[in-house]
């Protein structure tokens, strides 16, 4: 009966939650799912907008985003804003009851926010926010830090982080999630050739924030999986972080946490290894830190397979029995799905062999894991069957690029030659994650884009630490802003090529120590690194000036003997994806038996269309939610849509044109017995406009 008891306890736990939308992603198990059932499939083309909160903070380069999956709590939704501002709006009408600006009391804000985490106890109720490297805990009424907790109300997550941390990047964009008294608490680190911190996973007492426990996710001398690193690696190397959320076993005490990869992400020679606990997805005892079993997805990363998402918390059926299970969605397209308290596979996982390194230094691991069931839900290779026929010109400038990269195989290492990364950095799966009902059915959109990595050796060939400005720029900007400083407008990235038309050179030393934005701090420089930098940017001292002395690197970076030309996805002349549609899918998985139960196109390019084309689907951001409605709601496509799919079925039932692109994951919730959808309107990514509204959908009163 006790197994029962916890069977019940731990199955999508949503459904005690009902009206609110308490948690990041529905519930601590991450189901994304709400047990609301009065928008219906018969019902739900009549919703319509119920109100609309502009949350101001739009950047007039449309660079800015909200990638926000709000919270709300007894009537009051919890949001972020596109320039990071906390509010609090009536979440029956949208109207501001406060709002919280870092800024105003000198604290730094940048990189994004994608939720929040709400705790209530001794009375009180609290916001725990995360922006920059601080963690605030905002009282819920009144829109005040808490000043018990912390210093004043707000936690440096980099304090006591590590000797090695120093001015390293650290961001919290994704909340941590609450077991009793603690807070569980990830971060987001540095992963190109530059220097990259530490990423251990840290729990936190949540009245007070003094830290509890923490778990080394790159092992010390004497810990387990120490000897998958080389020796003394923990004092050099860093990520290997939880960027993207938790799922919690409340019943059980386990807290799964799903790892990034260890930084470089695209070179290894000094990491040479398997490297745990990179790329796993790692079961702690929430109560103590301590490792109760792990699984490895990718070993030895080099091709930036970071755990893209949350773990979901799932109840299937196997032989008869009902099995807690803990399934985990991949940035390669594929679902593994294990048992909770064991690790143990639910469908068999073999090891493959895949390709070599030919790269200076690397040894790339020998074999890869593949599961059995389900079949990947993203293509895996790119050829010629598959290249785009959207026209023959598309096809043709496709199959020319086709020829003059390595051939598409998974887990084909990096190359100077050009490796095909399929599907791309963003997945397959990427940070919105996948949703799951009480039948044991996940739901997860994919993007399957193509993108192209080529190596570029470094300057000197690595042996030190990058000496002119040119070599410090293909160190830590050109993987964003491209070899040749035009910058990416795919990923609203700017050009620097004019750059002193916009700032002067005091502006750019300010940007690179405090970063903006998306953008990282490089406080990790030396004056003497940023000094060389800036004028590189400015052309005052050409890096081929036969006369021009060089000082030493300095200490702000290490030697890396090779950079990429950047984060390029593989578009045809149009501006279309290379490969054939379908671009974004959404499909419903079965994990009972592995199968599938449907796959559509999710998002549609309307000139393709206009044009006979089939719907093709486009990328997208941000997850979807499922409910007892019998509804799936997703926004997160490029089309700058929100849907409804039947949930049996996959088919579309309602869509609404929105003010920006919804790149967030849905809420549903109820106020006053009236249902509501709401998202984040905030734009940014794949070239669109930004926003800074919040729609939410009811059905007429």
């Amino acid at each position: 009966m006790k197994g029962l008891a916890l069977l019940f306890a731990t199955t999508l736990t949503a459904s005690a939650a009902d009206a609110d939308w308490s948690t990041y992603l529905g519930d601590k198990a991450s189901s994304h799912y709400s047990t609301l059932t009065d928008i219906t499939p018969e019902n739900v083309a009549r919703l319509a907008p119920a109100w609309t909160y502009q949350s101001g903070g739009t950047d007039a380069q449309n660079r800015s985003q909200i990638q926000c999956n709000p919270l709300v709590v007894g009537g009051v939704l919890y949001g972020t804003s596109a320039d990071f501002q906390l509010f609090a709006v009536d979440a029956a009408t949208g109207e501001k009851k406060w709002s919280y600006d870092p800024a105003s009391e000198g604290f730094p804000k940048g990189g994004v926010n994608r939720g929040l985490v709400h705790w209530s106890g001794d009375g009180e109720s609290r916001i725990f926010y995360a922006n920059d490297r601080f963690l605030h805990a905002i009282d819920a009424k009144t829109g005040k830090r808490v000043p018990s907790f912390a210093k004043q109300g707000s936690l440096d997550l980099k304090a006591n982080l590590g000797a090695n941390a120093g001015d390293l990047y650290l961001s919290a964009n994704t909340p941590g999630v609450i077991f009793r008294d603690l807070l569980i608490m990830g971060m987001r680190l540095g992963e190109g050739p530059a220097p990259a911190a530490p990423g251990p996973v840290r729990a936190f007492n949540v009245r007070t924030g003094e830290l509890v426990w923490r778990f080394n996710t790159i092992p010390l001398p004497g810990e387990p999986g120490y000897e998958t690193w080389p020796p003394e690696a923990h004092k050099s190397v860093g990520g290997a972080n939880v960027w993207t959320g938790f799922a919690l076993d409340e019943a059980r005490g386990l807290v799964f946490c799903p790892t990034g990869s260890a930084a470089f992400d695209f070179w290894g020679g000094d990491r040479i290894g398997q490297n745990l606990y990179a790329n796993c997805l790692i079961a702690l005892d929430a109560n103590t830190g301590k490792r109760v079993w792990h699984f490895q997805f990718v070993h030895h990363d080099l091709w930036d397979r970071d755990l893209p998402a949350p773990p979901n918390l799932i109840t299937v059926k196997q032989g008869g029995r009902s099995i807690a299970a803990v399934a985990q969605v991949t940035k390669s397209g594929h679902v593994f799905v294990f048992e909770r308290e064991t690790g143990k596979p639910l469908f068999p996982i073999e090891e493959k062999p895949v390709l070599p390194s030919d790269l200076q230094g690397e040894s790339a691991w020998p074999t890869q894991p593949f599961p059995a069931k389900p079949a990947p839900f993203a293509r895996q290779v790119l050829d010629e069957a598959q290249v785009t026929d959207v026209s023959p010109e598309a096809r043709k400038a496709v199959l020319e690029r086709l020829a003059q990269v390595r051939k598409s195989a998974p887990f084909t290492p990096p190359s100077e030659q050009g490796t095909i990364i399929f599907p791309g950095f963003d997945g397959g799966a990427e940070w919105g994650g996948a949703a799951a009902d009480p039948d044991g059915i996940l739901y997860v959109n994919s993007n399957d884009m193509p993108w192209i990595l080529t190596m570029v050796p470094a300057q000197g060939g690595g042996s030190s630490a990058p000496a002119t400005g040119e070599a410090i720029f293909a160190q830590v900007c050109a993987a964003c802003h491209g070899t040749d400083r035009k910058g990416n407008p795919a990923q609203n990235v700017p050009s620097l090529v004019d750059i002193a038309t916009r700032l002067k050179k005091p502006d750019v030393d300010a940007l690179l120590k405090t970063g903006k934005g998306v953008m990282p701090s490089f406080a990790f420089l030396t004056d003497t690194q940023r000094g060389k930098l800036a004028a590189y940017l400015f052309n005052e001292a050409p890096a081929n000036d036969p006369g021009r002395k060089e000082e030493p690197g300095g200490e702000g970076l290490a030697a890396v003997p090779y950079s990429t030309t950047g984060y390029n996805r593989w578009l045809d002349p149009q501006g279309y994806p290379a490969v054939k549609p379908p671009w974004g899918s959404l499909h419903a998985i079965d994990l009972n038996d592995g199968s599938y139960k449907w796959s559509v196109p999710l998002g549609e390019y309307p000139e393709l269309t206009a044009k006979g084309i089939p719907k093709t689907g486009t990328e997208g951001y941000g997850g979807p939610v499922v409910t007892a409605g019998g509804l799936i709601f997703i926004a997160a496509s490029r089309d700058e849509h929100i849907r409804a799919f039947d949930r049996k079925t996959g088919k579309e039932l309602w869509k609404a044109k929105l003010p920006a692109g919804g790149y967030a994951t849905p809420a549903t919730y109820s106020v006053h017995g009236r249902q509501y959808l709401v998202v984040a309107c905030g734009g940014g990514k794949m070239g669109t406009k930004s926003g800074d509204a919040y729609v939410a959908f009811a059905l007429p009163e």
